[in-house]
C-alpha cells in the first residue's frame, strides 16, 4: 500500500466525477459557449454572493490575473512573506504585472490589519504605490491555518480607507470554511476578487476560478487570453468542478481529522522536534538534530509513504480525497518504526 502524501493535488477524480465529466454538454469556452463552463462560472459566483467568475486552468493564473486587472505599472502589493503568490508563482507579480512587493511577517503567513495599515506607502513620489492586499487562507506555509473572520473585517476596514484593494488566494479556503462554518458569501463580502481551487481538496483534476464583479471579470478574460488559459471544449473539466462543489465540501472534515491522527503520531516520532499546529489538512513538522530531510524522506518512501521537503529540516504532509483510513493506519505505523 502506497500512501501519497506530498499534495492534495495528487487527487484523481472519482468514478462519479468521471461519468459527470463525461456527460457534460460542451462549446466552445473562448466563444463563450461552453454551457457546462458557464453553469460552473454561475455556480461559484452565486456561492460567494459575486457577480461573475472565470475558469483557468490554474490557482497560479487566477492569482496572476488578479494582480494584473488590479494593478499598473509602479504599484506595490502588500502580502505576507509566506504567500503563495510571492513563493511559488514563479516571480509572476514582476514579470506578468511590472509591480513591485512589500513582505510583511505575519503570524504563520496572517497578516493583521494594524499591520498593514502601517505598511501603506505614503503619497510619495520615491515610493511605488500601495494599491492591493494579497491574503491567502488557508496559507499553505503556515500549515493551513486559517483566518479569523473578524480580522478580516479589520483589514477591509483599512483597505476601504486607504482605497486599497483585497484579493483572496482561497486555494484551500474550503478547508477554512468546513472548520469554521461560514459561508462563502461572507468572504465574497470583504474582497474584491476571491480565487478559489478545484484541482485541491476539492478533487477535481485540473482549474480554479477567480470570482469577482462583472467589470472585473470582463479584464480578466482579456488577461487570461493573453496569458494563454483560454481553453476550447472545457465543460469536460468544468464538469468535474460543478461534481466538486456539490459534493467534495464536508467531505474535507476527513482530511483534516485524518492529518491530526498523523499529527499525534509525529509528536511521538523519535526523528521530530517539533510538529506545527494543525488546523486543517498540512502537516508540517522539524526534524531533531541528527537527521536530514533526505534521511528521512528516504525511509519514509521505503515503506510506500511519500512525503515532500520543506525547507531546511521541514517535511511536509498534507492528506486528500485519496488518502483513505488504511493508508492512514499504514502512515502510523510507519512512523512508529523510524528511529
Amino acid at each position: 500500500m502506497k500512501a501519497d502524501l506530498r499534495s492534495d493535488t495528487f487527487t484523481k477524480p472519482t468514478p462519479d466525477m468521471l461519468s459527470a465529466m463525461m456527460a457534460a454538454e460542451v462549446g466552445d469556452d473562448v466563444f463563450g459557449e461552453d454551457p457546462t463552463v458557464n453553469a460552473l462560472e454561475k455556480k461559484a459566483a452565486g456561492m460567494f454572493g459575486m457577480e461573475a467568475a472565470i475558469f483557468c486552468p490554474s490557482g497560479t493564473m487566477t492569482n496572476q490575473i488578479a494582480i494584473r486587472v488590479h494593478t499598473q505599472l509602479q504599484d506595490e502589493v502588500i502580502c505576507d512573506h509566506r504567500s503563495h503568490i510571492y513563493q511559488y508563482e514563479g516571480g509572476g507579480i514582476a514579470s506578468n504585472s511590472g509591480v513591485s512587493v512589500k513582505l510583511l511577517d505575519g503570524d504563520r503567513g496572517r497578516l493583521k490589519a494594524d499591520d498593514i495599515r502601517r505598511n501603506i506607502n505614503p503619497d510619495d513620489i520615491h515610493k511605488p504605490v500601495t494599491r492591493l492586499v494579497g491574503i491567502e487562507n488557508t496559507v499553505n506555509k503556515g500549515g493551513g491555518c486559517y483566518y479569523d473572520m473578524a480580522e478580516l473585517k479589520k483589514i477591509r476596514d483599512v483597505c476601504n480607507r486607504h482605497r486599497l484593494v483585497m484579493h483572496l488566494d482561497g486555494a484551500r479556503l474550503f478547508n477554512a470554511l468546513v472548520e469554521t462554518g461560514e459561508k462563502p458569501s461572507q468572504h465574497g463580502e470583504l474582497f474584491d476578487t476571491v480565487s478559489v481551487c478545484l484541482s485541491k481538496g476539492l478533487g477535481a483534476p485540473v482549474g480554479s476560478l477567480l470570482i469577482g464583479s462583472k467589470e472585473m471579470i470582463k479584464k480578466a478574460r482579456w488577461v487570461r487570453k493573453v496569458f494563454g488559459g483560454g481553453m476550447r471544449q472545457a465543460g469536460f473539466l468544468a464538469a468535474a468542478g460543478i461534481y466538486a462543489l456539490e459534493n467534495n465540501i464536508d467531505r474535507l472534515k476527513d482530511d483534516h481529522r485524518r492529518a491530526r491522527t498523523i499529527g499525534d503520531a509525529l509528536q511521538e516520532a523519535a526523528f521530530v522536534s517539533e510538529v506545527m499546529p494543525i488546523d486543517t489538512n498540512i502537516i508540517i513538522f522539524s526534524l531533531k538534530e541528527g537527521y536530514t530531510t533526505e534521511q528521512i524522506l528516504a525511509r519514509l518512501a521505503d515503506k510506500n509513504v511519500l512525503a515532500l521537503p520543506f525547507g531546511p529540516n521541514e517535511i511536509r504532509m498534507i492528506t486528500h480525497l485519496d488518502f483513505i483510513d488504511e493508508m492512514l493506519e499504514h502512515t502510523v505505523q510507519v512512523l512508529k518504526t523510524i528511529r
